[in-house]
């Protein structure tokens, strides 16, 4: 079989001819799986060269159908030879299949509000709520990490519904005494929170809201926002160009929301990120004692888990956090401990966590947030979860996250 692509000015044209039997089923499925991972939406399925399909093909084709239907793109057959037609319309499914055998009508869309072009990229930006803001905090002291003197009275128990989103410090637990070897990065979005233990497991654990159950952590530190975002952007990286880094991502958010600090989720395919996760819990080697620093060289190697390199490139990535580029801020102030710088000057800064699950195409257009995300966790596998940084070193220096394409939701924060 032989499998060839037009580009065309509103989707692909992939040409297929020959045998589609059990054996080169496979071999379509998988050239259609990187259709979909280089962002095509729209194809056309062109049959005409096809002498034999099988069950196994037929198969392929509906389960291609329904990947693109999930992300409201489109997938059909066009010109489909005289035996596929036959076969499709035996089993009832050239009305579904074959481009023009049934009228459908356009799935609504939402209007596109505005455009904004920054280094080359161009982001999509719809209007959810515009004028609204989220109400900022901050939980506990991040300056006790270094140290390591976290002790049961530094401990609290913070719940997240589906309104909070969160970066921090925490585990699953009864109590500080039932986490004490387990407190990891964690991070909660609309109602789903994940961290990764300090256990030696090395496997994220995660919670999802749930009628009227409602994830909670023991937290040693976070930021926590309340609040609805007032934006959503959608962007895609250009070829030309190559991926969208995070500090660009932020640098959009700002002029965004229009706001000197800012809360940010994203939800993108990645080209890698960038992160650095705890080994050990910081609760139990600190014991209250001083003298233990986790950065400290050359017992940094024990304490951080690092990659030189960018990993989980090409997966799907949940990302929140906060930023600020403004150093006068009231609230930057406040948060000031939580904050890093992004790049390589002393502004903007921000913290950012993110969890990193296998692959799925994202739906086109606006996405509610809940319903996306509790898709990720309910029908991808969670990788990892990390704390997400910015190597500015010079020739050794990995950069920083990068992605392909996806959607950001920004929201200015309360009193900026």
């Amino acid at each position: 079989m032989d499998i060839t692509r037009e580009r065309c000015a509103d989707g692909l044209n992939v040409i297929v001819k020959g045998r589609l039997d059990g054996y080169w089923a496979d071999h379509l499925a998988k050239e259609l799986a990187e259709v979909l991972r280089e962002g095509v939406h729209e194809v056309r399925l062109d049959l005409s060269g096809v002498n034999y399909l099988s069950s196994a093909g037929i198969g392929t084709l509906v389960e291609a159908y329904k990947e693109f239907k999930t992300i409201q793109g489109s997938f059909s057959v066009v010109h489909p030879s005289p035996q596929v037609r036959t076969l499709l319309t035996m089993t009832k499914l050239d009305t579904l299949l074959i481009a023009g055998a049934s009228p459908t009508a356009p799935a609504p869309t939402a209007p596109l509000v505005r455009q904004l072009e920054r280094s080359g990229v161009v982001y999509e930006i719809f209007d959810l709520a515009p004028g609204e803001s989220l109400r900022c905090v901050s939980v506990g002291n991040p300056s006790l990490l270094e140290g390591c003197h976290f002790r049961a009275e530094h401990c609290q128990a913070v719940r997240f519904p589906a309104s909070s989103f969160a970066v921090g410090l925490g585990a699953f637990g009864n109590d500080f005494s039932d986490c004490r070897g387990r407190f990891g990065e964690f991070l909660a979005v609309a109602g789903a929170a994940a961290y990764l233990p300090t256990d030696g497991t090395g496997v994220p654990d995660y919670m999802l809201a749930a009628a009227t159950f409602v994830p909670e952590l023991q937290v040693l530190y976070c930021v926590k926002a309340e609040g609805r975002f007032g934006h959503l952007a959608r962007f895609e990286a250009n070829k030309e160009i190559g991926p969208v880094k995070l500090s660009a991502l932020i640098d959009a958010g700002f002029e965004i929301a229009q706001s000197e600090i800012i809360v940010v989720v994203i939800v993108a395919e990645t080209a890698g990120l960038l992160g650095v996760s705890l080994r050990r819990s910081p609760a139990v080697e600190g014991d209250g004692k001083s003298g233990v620093s986790p950065f400290a060289f050359p017992g940094v190697r024990e304490w951080l888990s690092y990659s030189a390199e960018r990993t989980h490139e090409r997966s799907l990535a949940l990302v929140a956090g906060i930023a600020a580029r403004n150093p006068s801020s009231p609230t930057a102030e406040e948060l000031f401990s939580m904050l890093r710088p992004l790049g390589s000057g002393p502004w903007p800064q921000g913290h950012f966590h993110a969890a990193a699950f296998s692959y799925r195409p994202l739906k086109k257009g606006p996405l509610d947030l809940k319903t996306t995300v509790a898709t990720l966790f309910e029908s991808q596998h969670l990788e990892s979860v990390t704390h997400l940084i910015n190597d500015t070193r010079e020739i050794s220096g990995a950069g920083e996250s990068e992605f392909a394409r996806g959607a950001c939701w920004v929201g200015p924060i309360a009193g900026t």
